[in-house]
């Protein structure tokens, strides 16, 4: 006997499928985070990540309620060692490295951040062409075989050389670096994509070719590129960091931790305290971006962790 409407069961409904698929996302949600949270490593690196942010956030904050000031050069306090006025002591010019550490945080995170925001809008939109433009792949991988080629701190050197040494020219050389490991992330991410069943519906359906692109293709890439940019955000820490140190980055009185280590190495046997301070900030910052963003490949993607 054929079950009339009545007997319908009620989940066969368009708004129960559709609260009961809400419903799973909440779930898949919070199992995520769960495992997130779970792991350890995940846990610190966010932690530090959070400290680092916090450092950089409040730093005018912090540096004026304690009394000091990162380019206020004190000659009679040189070579001050830690204490309760200098937590992390003085330079060699008197400067108090608790607040210069604090503002240079400020200088890594913007740089962290503009590098790896720039370089995945400018990655994502090469590679989601090239996975549709035969010529401009050809051209995009061969771009990307050559600058790679080239140790990536050479490369930006060099064009620190050509532009000049200040933050902009530095955030410029650092996203020209990174763009071409996101583009091949986009694009090998976008060939996949595009050989689904929704992209082949929506191309029988007659939608524009861009449209396909960014309305469907992109929003299914999007996870490995937000990981990629934890990682980018690292290696531009780092590399700003080098830049600096070898005088190549953002010039001095600026806060650069890579600058402050410049300067303190020939004053070493003098303050052990100037170097080191900068570099375990340059040191958890990297490893904290490093570990969160293992943690966040985890949460993005469920099949990686298995």
């Amino acid at each position: 006997m054929t079950p009339s409407a009545s007997h319908t069961l009620p989940f066969q409904s368009p708004e129960d499928m559709k609260r009961i698929r809400r419903q799973l996302v909440r779930e898949q949600r919070a199992l995520s985070v769960r495992k997130f949270f779970r792991n350890k490593l995940s846990v610190v690196g966010l932690a530090l990540v959070m400290l680092i942010l916090a450092c950089a956030l409040f730093a005018p904050l912090i540096t004026s309620l304690m009394g000091v000031d990162p380019y206020t050069a004190t000659m009679s306090k040189r070579y001050t060692a830690p204490c309760a006025e200098h937590i992390f002591g003085t330079d060699h010019l008197g400067r108090d490295i608790f607040a210069r550490v604090l503002y240079g945080a400020q200088i890594s995170m913007t740089v962290g951040f503009t590098v790896g925001l720039l370089s995945a809008l400018a990655g994502v939109t090469l590679g989601l062409y090239a996975s549709t433009h035969k010529v401009l792949d050809n051209l995009l991988m061969r771009v990307c075989d050559g600058l790679k080629a080239i140790p990536n701190i050479l490369l930006a050197i060099t064009l620190m050389v050509v532009l000049g040494a200040n933050m902009r020219n530095v955030i410029i050389s650092l996203t020209v670096v990174s763009i071409p490991g996101v583009a091949r992330i986009a694009r090998s991410q976008a060939l996949l994509a595009r050989e689904q069943t929704y992209v082949e519906a929506m191309r029988a359906l007659g939608a524009r070719r861009e449209r396909i692109l960014w309305r469907h293709i992109a929003p299914n890439i999007i996870s490995p590129v937000i990981v990629q940019m934890t990682f980018t955000f690292a290696t531009a820490i780092i590399s700003e960091a080098s830049l600096s140190f070898l005088g190549a980055g953002i010039p001095s009185p600026a806060p650069s931790w890579g600058g402050m280590l410049n300067e303190a190495r020939i004053y070493l046997y003098a303050g052990w305290w100037m170097v080191v301070f900068p570099a375990i900030f340059t040191a958890l910052s990297v490893l904290g971006f490093n570990l969160f963003g293992d943690g966040l490949r985890d949460l993005l993607d469920p099949l990686s962790g298995q």
